[in-house]
């Protein structure tokens, strides 16, 4: 089980676990691309109080959990996310359909559609455009 506030991340059949300022940090690589420690722990340690040291933890965790790469510049690190957050969103999805007992396909589309339809006609209208758009690409096949 995942503990509070935390999220997993399933690779093969081990789990990762990510805490709230994970989370946090990987999403900021996600919207600011790669960024030193400084500039993360502006982003999403100085509004929650938090130390740069337990920011450079966080991104040292999410190195060591696969999730971020690291390369020197100068004297510090800039570090940059390995996937991006569709991919991410992607496993974790895999890795929930393999979590809950009898979830198929079926069961995960139904509820992507329950989802964007409660989101909206526009969400459904979307989710429409998306598989069109997959459709077409498949029928184009690979170049």
């Amino acid at each position: 089980m995942p503990r509070a506030g935390g999220r997993c991340l399933f690779s093969g059949r081990q789990r990762t676990r990510l805490g709230e300022l994970e989370l946090r940090v990987l999403d900021r690589l996600w919207e600011a691309g790669p960024a030193e420690v400084k500039s993360v722990h502006e982003a999403v340690g100085t509004p929650r109080g938090i130390s740069p040291k337990t920011v450079h933890s966080a991104l040292e965790r999410l190195v060591r959990k696969g999730l971020a790469e690291r390369r020197r510049l100068g004297r510090a690190y800039q570090y940059r996310a390995t996937l991006s957050r569709r991919e991410w969103i992607a496993r974790s999805v895999q890795a929930l359909s393999r979590e809950v007992p009898g979830t198929s396909a079926e069961t995960l589309l139904a509820a992507f559609v329950d989802l964007a339809e409660r989101e909206g006609a526009d969400r459904l209208a979307e989710l429409e455009c998306l598989v069109r758009e997959r459709r077409r690409r498949a029928r184009k096949g690979p170049h």
